[in-house]
């Protein structure tokens, strides 16, 4: 038996439906979920009138409150994604397919990158600009401290594009700088990884957890990059109470709707906007232009207004997107009722003349 109340689940999230059991996501397997519910840890698919019909129901996510039809034989039906209090996702990298869900209803965004040759600072800024929009709390997490002594100027220059974001340099195999992390890891609270392949997403869970429960792959050393562990997002539970929401190895981070995260990551950038003589600057040589200004001046380095203009054209990008494949599939939609209806028809004209 499982108290979900344990899984963060508040009783108010299902308002006045009773007539459904609540139960929390801990894994994606393609079209089958694992689920946590009163009866257990066991496994549920969207119910296809509802998911796949003509509703417009959202389908669920690891880390998703949902209700379902429990089935005590096999697996039980979601009726319902209960509505979240954060979500993460980024541009599918496959062409065509838009928006990609990677965790919801999460507190604290760990953004994990290594102290090695790898580290990447416009990465990072991706990531914070989506953890940002995503409702969570980002915490950047810099792993394997143990491999050079250099790191307390990388963890500076990190600090400097991540204002109001703590940023914590760590050894799972050392230990150190695991304890700064236990004011964030509270029963009933859920964090989810995020990181790139090899990082140590799964070594910091083993660590957390204080026993193996993740298998760890080593990174390359001619590159410094990592190889894929974690095959699929699944949310864990550890013994204390914490739940850690992990996620395979991310080589693309495609921006989607960002209106909120990128003001967020890039505050000492947006608080300069707006301050130009002519409110349509366009920022490049016209007269009193306040970006000019502080570029010039050292006020705003390059690099972070470059990499803002990058990300906000890929945002623009990826919303005009958003809305071209959302009429397409209310196109799609459309035409699979009138085909639905034409055949209704067709049926009763049968009928009728029999």
């Amino acid at each position: 038996m499982i108290n979900l109340i344990d899984y963060g689940f508040i009783p108010t999230m299902t308002k006045e439906d009773t007539s459904f059991i609540p139960a929390r996501i801990t894994a994606v397997h393609k079209e089958r979920y694992e689920i946590a519910c009163e009866y257990g840890i066991t496994y549920a698919k969207p119910k296809t009138s509802i998911y796949y019909g003509r509703g417009n129901e959202t389908f669920p996510t690891t880390g998703d409150f949902v209700l379902i039809q429990y089935n005590n034989s096999g697996d039980s039906l979601i009726t319902k994604t209960l509505e979240r209090k954060s979500f993460f996702s980024r541009r599918d990298p496959t062409p065509g397919r838009g928006e990609q869900a990677v965790a919801a209803n999460f507190d604290y965004v760990f953004i994990m990158a290594s102290l090695n040759m790898d580290l990447n600072v416009k990465r990072i800024e991706r990531y914070l600009t989506l953890s940002w929009q995503s409702g969570g709390i980002p915490i950047i997490i810099l792993t394997k401290a143990d491999l050079g002594e250099d790191f307390p100027e990388q963890v500076r220059a990190i600090e400097k594009i991540a204002a109001g974001t703590a940023v914590y340099a760590i050894s799972t195999k050392t230990g150190y700088g695991l304890s700064g992390l236990s004011a964030y890891l509270k029963p009933r609270k859920t964090m989810v990884l995020l990181g790139s392949s090899g990082v140590g997403k799964s070594s910091l869970v083993n660590a957390l957890a204080r026993k193996e429960i993740m298998t760890v792959n080593s990174i390359r050393e001619d590159d410094s990059k990592g190889r894929h562990t974690t095959t699929h997002r699944q949310l864990i539970m550890l013994n204390s109470g914490v739940m850690i929401i992990d996620t395979p190895g991310m080589r693309e981070l495609g921006m989607w709707d960002v209106s909120v995260g990128l003001g967020e990551a890039f505050g000492d950038v947006e608080r300069f906007l707006g301050r130009c003589k002519f409110y349509d600057c366009k920022h490049n040589n016209e007269p009193g232009c306040a970006i000019k200004s502080v570029l010039v001046k050292g006020e705003l380095p390059q690099e972070r207004w470059d990499s803002y203009l990058k990300l906000k054209k890929e945002a623009k990008f990826s919303d005009d997107k958003a809305g071209y494949i959302r009429e397409k599939i209310e196109w799609h939609k459309s035409i699979a009722r009138c085909s639905k209806q034409r055949k209704k028809n067709g049926d009763s004209m049968g009928r009728m003349g029999r």
